[in-house]
Order: C-alpha cells, then sequence, then structure tokens
C-alpha cells in the first residue's frame, strides 16, 4: 500500500525526529529523502553541543537516529519527491516522487537547506577541483597544503579547526571585522593559532587545473592581493529548499524561508514544516525538537478531524 497517514519529506535530524514521535503514535508513516538520509548533517565532522554527548560527529548520530526512526516508520532514500498536489477525500496529498507516487492525509517538510556559494569568479569553474564546501569529505586530500576557510560562524570555524586538526595549513577569511560564531570557538582558534583575515571578500578564484591562488579584497580600501593557495572551502550560509512548499502556495518569509506558529503548522491545513527550512535558529537541537513538535501536531489534527 502507499497510503499513508504522514508522509514526511526529508530525512534529516528534524525529519527522522518525526518519524521516530509519529511512529510511536501509531500512525501509519513514510519519511522520503532524495539523497541519503542526514542531508547536511553528515558532513558535521564535530559537536560539542548536542545533549548527552561530549563530543560526537554528525554521521554517527544520524546513524543512531535512522536505526531509530526506521523501527517507527518506512524510509526510502535517493528517493526525490517532484509534486505535492492536493486531492479530496481522506487522502489530501498526492506525492510523486522519481520512483513512485504515494497518498498521504498530511505532510511534514523538512526539506532543509543546501551551502550558499560566494558566485565569485572561478568558483563553479574549480568546484571539486579545490573548491569545497565540505570539509569531512575532502579535508583529507589537503593535509600538509595550505588553504582557507571563508565564513565566520560556527560551521566555518569548526570546519577550520577539523581542517587543522588533519593536518592542512588552514587559514580563515571572513568579510566583516568579527566573527559570528559562538564565543568558544573563537577561543578555540586562537589557542589553535589559526590565521585569520578579517575585512576581506574572495574576488576571484584562480588556477590551471587546480586551484593556484584567490584573489582577496580588502572590504575597508577595496585593494586586491593575490594569495597562493592549494584549496578553499566555503561556508556562508545556506538556502533553503521551498520549491515543494511554493506547489502547495505556503507562505515564506522575506528570506525564503516557511513561515510556522508554535505547533510548527504552516497556512496550509495538515501541511507542517520543520528544520533549516523554516525560520529559525539553524541548530541540531532544534530540528529534533521541531520534529517532535510537527509529528504531535499531525497525530492531534488527524485525531480531531
Amino acid at each position: 500500500m502507499n497510503e499513508y497517514d504522514i508522509i514526511i519529506i526529508g530525512a534529516g535530524p528534524g525529519g527522522l525526529t518525526a518519524g521516530i514521535y509519529a511512529g510511536r503514535q501509531g500512525t501509519r508513516n513514510l519519511i522520503i529523502d532524495r539523497d541519503l538520509a542526514g542531508g547536511l548533517g553528515r558532513e558535521v565532522p564535530e559537536m560539542e553541543n548536542y545533549p548527552g554527548f561530549d563530543n560526537i560527529s554528525g554521521l554517527e548520530l544520524i546513524e543512531k537516529m535512522k536505526a531509530q526512526a526506521t523501527k517507527n516508520c518506512d524510509l526510502r532514500e535517493m528517493e526525490e519527491v517532484t509534486e505535492i498536489t492536493k486531492t479530496d477525500g481522506e487522502y489530501r496529498f498526492t506525492v510523486k516522487t522519481s520512483k513512485d507516487t504515494y497518498q498521504s492525509k498530511a505532510i511534514i517538510l523538512a526539506t532543509g537547506s543546501s551551502h550558499r556559494h560566494l558566485e565569485a569568479k572561478g568558483e563553479e569553474e574549480f568546484k571539486g577541483k579545490g573548491v569545497s564546501y565540505c570539509a569531512t569529505c575532502d579535508g583529507f586530500f589537503f593535509a600538509g597544503r595550505d588553504i582557507i576557510m571563508v565564513g565566520g560562524g560556527n560551521s566555518a570555524l569548526q570546519e577550520a579547526l577539523y581542517l587543522k586538526n588533519l593536518g592542512a595549513n588552514v587559514t580563515v577569511v571572513h568579510r566583516r571585522d568579527e566573527f559570528r560564531a559562538q564565543k568558544h570557538l573563537q577561543n578555540q582558534i586562537k589557542e589553535a593559532e589559526i590565521p585569520t583575515i578579517l575585512n576581506a571578500t574572495v574576488e576571484e578564484i584562480k588556477g590551471e587545473m587546480l586551484v593556484e591562488s584567490v584573489v582577496l579584497k580588502d572590504t575597508k580600501t577595496n585593494e586586491l592581493k593575490e594569495l597562493p593557495i592549494n584549496g578553499i572551502f566555503i561556508s556562508v550560509g545556506y538556502i533553503p529548499h521551498t520549491e515543494l512548499a511554493k506547489q502547495l502556495d505556503i507562505n515564506l518569509d522575506e528570506s525564503g524561508h516557511i513561515i510556522i506558529d508554535k505547533k510548527q503548522k504552516t497556512n496550509v491545513d495538515y501541511v507542517y514544516a520543520i528544520g533549516d527550512v523554516c525560520v529559525g535558529l539553524k541548530q541540531w537541537v532544534v530540528a529534533c525538537g521541531e520534529g517532535a513538535v510537527a509529528a504531535t501536531s499531525a497525530f492531534e489534527d488527524l485525531q480531531n478531524q
């Protein structure tokens, strides 16, 4: 049967938590993800702020959550949802994917986000040839090499520390005069003696077959400086995946994130949203909490219909 009470689109931390809670409520549920479960969470090298673990990688925690979720609901990985339409009757939504079609009474959107690009000259040309958005994926190849990490948030500094531990000669480049990351991460950068270049943006990435240098622009003086490097890692924020939300005419805010209430409800009945695709703090523990709330809200609404 392809009929479900709740379909959760996205198998990141929030989506997996929603699956755990939904399954324990006795409903028939399905999680669908266009990639492997975990999404960007698989790329997190180390977490020191997830309750219950002093230190754990995103991949390890995802595998634990996935094993727990699949005890409570069905999971389809590597299956992209292409269309959601409203229908009449008990099953209000038709969900079409790259492999099948499903019916559902309620939808939880946990579609996440993707890495924001710099839009610098040479960025697309050298992607996979020295330009990377994932330290845990590609950091191993840069041991002993000169690289820069672009960004000033938690993720950027966490990945800079990870790259340093791998043996890379990493320098952090940030466009502002101070970092946005938590103070303890800034302190760790200082303790690790990782060089920083503030008030600088990447204007161009240069090389022949591979990245060989980067042109930096001083945001105060507009002076250009070419820095020889072997690689550039980029962590400058994320773009929410709201393509499916737009199909359902769900309200978005000015930044393109889904607007939800305290019960994770959108403006469309029986559609809920959680995690990085929503307005709010982009943290793993927040996404998990929102997943629990959304699954409970959906269950209550289905019971009361």
